[in-house]
């Protein structure tokens, strides 16, 4: 190869070297010159870009809507609860009504002085049965203790006494009943117990 074949070689390589430096200069500027095809990509990526912002935006707004309606659903809970929780009691409430009205039927029976006690007994004893019976229905029990093993779970002593014949530590009176609510302890029974 001669010098002037070798220049030959190497100016059409360095002419194409500064064309394509030149070429995506331009494309970086912003420039399109004459090549369509940059346009066309820039444009598809700025469609790209407001779609997935119109995306991001709905998303957000889908998000804050679910946080407002958490946020309402846990107040209306919390209202439904107090609400139930004020009203608990109307249930057992209307259960006793009856009984009320048969204490002060008896009461008007006893002032009218007919001179029936017995009646006047019987009925106050009805009642009491009512009201237990209702009671029950709300898983109130009763707590029997007289002639039972004393256990300090359900009992509460306030004495000790002779037996009498009883077996140590069963006892022997019962000045206030206990009560049970659903298994738990609502109330220990107050007892004499019979001493060892």
């Amino acid at each position: 190869m001669t010098k002037k074949s070798k220049d030959k070689a190497e100016t059409p390589v360095e002419v194409d070297a500064t064309a394509a430096a030149e070429a995506a200069q331009g494309a970086a500027s912003g420039e399109a010159g004459g090549d369509d095809t940059v346009a066309p990509e820039g444009d598809k990526l700025a469609e790209e870009l407001a779609a997935a912002r119109t995306e991001v935006l709905d998303s957000r707004d889908r998000m804050l809507r679910m946080a407002a309606e958490l946020e309402n659903f846990k107040k209306r809970t919390a209202r439904e609860k107090e609400t139930s929780l004020r009203y608990a009691e109307e249930n057992i409430l209307k259960e006793l009504l009856p009984s009320l009205d048969n204490l002060e039927r008896a009461i008007e029976q006893g002032q009218a002085g007919n001179g029936e006690a017995g009646s006047l007994l019987e009925g106050v004893e009805m009642t009491l049965k009512g009201l237990l019976a209702s009671l029950d229905k709300f898983g109130l029990k009763s707590i029997e203790s007289v002639g039972q093993p004393f256990d300090p779970n359900f009992h509460e002593a306030l004495g000790m006494e002779a037996g009498g014949g009883a077996a140590p530590n069963t006892v022997l009176k019962e000045f206030q009943k206990g009560y049970l609510f659903k298994e738990r302890l609502l109330r220990a029974a107050k007892v004499i117990v019979a001493a060892g």
